[in-house]
């Protein structure tokens, strides 16, 4: 059995494709934690319109709060460490 896909799943879909390769492609750390945040959310919209709201909710705060949180910290510390052991 085919299931059809609605407009909205569509494009949420193409828009987590496209989310992802940017994810994946980009070079500069804090442009990368931009980006994941924003595929976070999309992949939030996605689950909402596959009548999924609380994976969405989890998501939502998974991958758009609390991971790119903890990499922006996890850059931060290791700079500041590479910064003491130049002195």
């Amino acid at each position: 059995m085919i299931a059809t896909i609605a407009p909205l799943q569509g494009t949420a879909l193409v828009l987590a494709a496209l989310g992802a390769t940017a994810v994946a492609l980009c070079l500069n750390p804090l442009r990368q934690i931009i980006l994941m945040g924003v595929y976070g959310l999309v992949l939030a919209i996605l689950f909402v319109t596959l009548q999924a709201p609380d994976v969405a909710l989890s998501m939502l705060v998974v991958s758009t709060v609390a991971s790119p949180l903890i990499v922006l910290a996890a850059i931060t510390r290791s700079r500041q460490r590479a910064r003491r052991r130049q002195r």
